[in-house]
């Protein structure tokens, strides 16, 4: 969190012994104050600032303001659940813009906490000023704030670890040694590169008692559960990349700043980001050696077309006005809620592999709120029942599945009566190239070996090369 000091509790303390983190409670008064604060800050995360920390903290069910805490801490149990503790004495001191920056920083640390879980990094004090280092960074640019500071006589001292500082002290470090030192922006570039950097230190600039600067890490007994935390941070990670792939600017521009920032991490994070689906919105492959990726990412383009009325949001000018009133802002459902309808077209002119139906079959099927129609195509459009046989072998026409689909060709006497959210073409691309009348519906899974020609196509339409073996 910030550089302040921790008052641990005595003794080991337990998530479900809520009575010890409420003894000695707040002034009312005070604690209204830092929970307006809190809550405002929350908002305009949902709103402008950082999809990640608003998703983080809305697995935190409880929000409990206490002494027990300095500043605030996110507490992670085995049990699975999260709650956030802040000090509302501690909130009300720092005023909104600080606020914001601790709660934005402490959510920074949970992502780094997941990213970074080695013991031996979390070990050694020179990551642990490190990762201050590298967050408080990101924090300063991402919310155009200085730190946080507290009133100590008759100025405001700022509180926590000042990037810009320990970089003047790491230039002077390895000046004396005869060596030469990174520019600040390639300093922080990434989160590793800080720890590296440091690290060629004769003597890193560690305060002592180092440990006690980040009160959510050490608090007394209060647990922060790898195992919840991990499933926690993928889980929103995973949601704001759904985002993102939806046209969510917020999201698209946060995710990849972190994912660039974790590039060096391990293997692990580069693995984590495959199974995340990161290479659809950076239009390239992360490895995963584990999942077949293009399932991955088609489950997710597939997602962010059919979710849009299932998804939570801040009602801006409404929270604003609850806020001003003194009550809690409500999260509101974006969309009317619907059955999806989703066309899966086959190209079976060519080799299809008999896998990669079959698992597409079994994954509409297994989709909550989506009604599925199959076709099969070569030269004329074959519709069909999922389990009937599928047929073809002749040539190759896009053109009359768009057709068909657009409700302009009829087969069999009967014409397409359905508008699809999503169309799901699976072939291996060779033929003349279609422009259907809503390109941004439109999936192109390509075979091994195939044209991928959507992805070049103006407009661009979602495409991906589709393999049969783990990548």
């Amino acid at each position: 969190m910030t550089e302040a000091p921790t008052k641990t509790l005595s003794g080991a303390v337990e998530l479900r012994d809520w009575r010890r983190l409420l003894d000695d409670p707040p002034d009312p008064a005070v604690t209204e104050k830092g929970r307006l604060l809190k809550e405002a800050a929350m908002l305009d995360f949902g709103v402008r600032e950082s999809a990640i920390a608003s998703w983080l903290y809305t697995k935190c069910h409880q929000q409990i303001p206490t002494l027990a805490v300095e500043t605030a801490a996110v507490a992670a149990s085995g049990d699975g659940s999260c709650v956030l503790l802040y000090n509302p004495e501690f909130f009300a001191a720092i005023g909104a813009d600080g606020v914001r920056f601790v709660l934005f920083h402490e959510a920074r640390h949970l992502i780094h906490r997941h990213l970074y879980v080695e013991a031996e990094l979390r070990e050694d004090p020179v990551f642990t000023l490190a990762a201050e280092v590298s967050i408080n960074h990101v924090v300063m640019r991402r919310l155009r704030a200085e730190l946080p500071s507290l009133l100590k006589g008759e100025t405001r001292e700022p509180v926590g670890i000042d990037p810009r500082q320990i970089h003047a002290l790491y230039e002077s470090d390895l000046r004396a040694q005869g060596l030469g030192p990174l520019a600040y922006k390639q300093f922080v570039e990434t989160d590793m590169s800080v720890y590296g950097e440091l690290k060629r230190m004769s003597d890193p600039p560690v305060p002592a008692g180092f440990g006690a600067v980040c009160p959510h890490l050490v608090i007394g007994g209060l647990p922060l559960d790898d195992e919840t935390v991990g499933h926690v941070v993928e889980g929103v990670l995973a949601d704001v990349l759904r985002a993102a792939l939806r046209g969510e600017g917020i999201a698209r521009e946060e995710i990849l700043h972190l994912a660039d920032r974790s590039e060096g991490g391990s293997d692990r994070v580069s693995k984590m980001w495959g199974r995340l689906g990161l290479g659809a919105l950076r239009g390239r492959t992360e490895p995963t050696r584990r999942v077949e990726w293009w399932k991955r990412w088609l489950t997710d383009t597939l997602a962010s077309r059919l979710r849009d009325g299932e998804r939570l949001i801040y009602p801006r000018k409404h929270g604003a006005v609850l806020l001003a009133l003194g009550h809690d802002p409500m999260l509101s459902w974006r969309g009317r809620e619907r059955t999806k309808v989703v066309v899966v077209a086959i190209d079976t002119s060519g080799s299809m592999s008999q896998r990669v139906i079959d698992w597409l079959m079994t994954l509409i099927g297994r989709t909550d709120g989506v009604e599925t129609h199959w076709l099969s195509f070569d030269g004329e459009v074959m519709p069909f029942v999922a389990g009937e046989r599928v047929r073809g072998g002749g040539g190759t026409d896009f053109g009359k599945v768009v057709e068909y689909v657009e409700g302009r060709r009829e087969v069999g006497g009967k014409r397409c009566e359905v508008e699809p959210d999503a169309v799901i073409m699976v072939t291996d691309g060779y033929a003349p190239r279609v422009t259907p009348a809503r390109p941004e519906n439109w999936i192109w899974l390509i075979t091994d070996g195939g044209d991928d020609w959507p992805d070049h196509h103006s407009p661009v339409m979602a495409c991906h090369r589709v393999t049969t073996g783990d990548s």
